[in-house]
């Protein structure tokens, strides 16, 4: 069983955010910054193509409460939401989750670094994609 079904079935502790049947929110051990909160399906789905569209409405709802609640109560002025959907974007636990992250005007972290499309390059993604 994952860590953080142990979590759901509280078989290990967390800092419980907010809960509901379907959701739960809860502190992240390492966060990037002081309230970045965990929001998970209390089903088991190991990514977002595993999550029927139902459940992962809800999980949605959810994120959007802890975003506002970041606002409200840690007075932060933005968040990011993050999912990293398998072990090559950097998923850790494989259970679908997403990280609702606090942001501060400075508070030195830096997501990803952007690049050009080389010449011609962004032409071949596109015939890709929709054909």
């Amino acid at each position: 069983m994952c860590i953080f079904c142990q979590i759901v079935n509280q078989e290990i502790p967390a800092n419980r955010v907010y809960e509901d049947t379907d959701t739960l929110a809860f502190l992240d051990i390492k966060p990037i910054n002081a309230g970045h909160i965990l929001v998970v399906p209390k089903k088991h789905y190991q990514n977002f193509e595993d999550v029927p569209e139902e459940e992962l409405k809800k999980v949605i709802v959810t994120v959007k409460k802890m975003g506002a609640l970041l606002k409200d109560k840690l007075g932060v002025v933005g968040y990011n939401v993050v999912e990293n959907n398998d072990p090559v974007s950097g998923q850790i636990i494989a259970h679908l989750h997403f990280h609702v992250i606090p942001r501060h005007q400075v508070d030195g972290n830096a997501f990803w670094d952007q690049r050009d499309y080389q010449p011609g390059e962004a032409e071949e993604v596109m015939k890709k994609l929709i054909n």
